[in-house]
């Protein structure tokens, strides 16, 4: 039995984050009734992202080359890497213009509920990382209980490297708030006022 493909557009796109189904329908509706001017460049950015796209072999950002651009520019301070939980993290951080060295993406986070521990972190690469003359690791994780967790973890890991100054984010970020949701004055003010852990 095939399926409606009207009916599949909307339930797909009622999956995204932040729609639902009626979402998914006002979309698909403004889709199909501009078919050339949405519809058809949308398809071929969904089909080129998917060829494209792919994760930074260094960091773990979201690029078209590897490694991003991010990690392949010569203007951005080596001595200082930033380690956030998703690409949404290091995204929320960029738009604030404000920081101007590397990043970690871990890819989640510490979580004995999710039986998620370090080995299913991207944590091997940032310790390696820290060998090749990192001065500063700045904790940009989550204000969760995983988050903290996480960042507990790394900075004792770390502890054997005592020239590598550990920072975390200024508690301008609300306890139980994601980066991805912050409006940039408050991230921007988070990361200029960060701390020793």
């Amino acid at each position: 039995m095939t399926q409606d493909p009207l009916q599949n557009l909307i339930r797909l796109l009622s999956k995204l984050p932040g729609l639902g189904p009626r979402s998914g329908r006002r979309i698909a509706l403004h889709l199909l009734e501009r078919k050339e001017e949405a519809l058809s460049p949308l398809s071929a950015a969904f089909q080129d992202v998917a060829v494209k796209v792919k994760s930074c072999e260094t960091c773990g950002n979201l690029d078209a080359i590897s490694p991003c651009q991010i990690c392949a520019s010569p203007s951005r301070d080596v001595t200082q890497i930033c380690v956030v939980e998703a690409v949404s993290d290091l995204w929320a951080l960029e738009r604030t213009g404000v920081f101007f060295g590397k990043y970690h993406v871990l890819g989640g986070t510490l979580s004995a509920m999710d039986g998620r521990g370090p080995e299913d972190l991207r944590l091997k690469g940032l310790f390696a990382r820290v060998h090749s003359g990192v001065q500063e690791v700045i904790m940009a994780l989550n204000a969760t209980v995983e988050g903290q967790a996480t960042a507990h973890y790394i900075t004792e890991r770390l502890s054997d490297f005592p020239e590598v100054h550990i920072t975390t984010l200024a508690r301008g970020v609300p306890i139980g708030g994601e980066l991805d949701y912050l409006d940039d004055g408050t991230l921007m003010t988070a990361l200029q006022s960060r701390r020793t852990v």
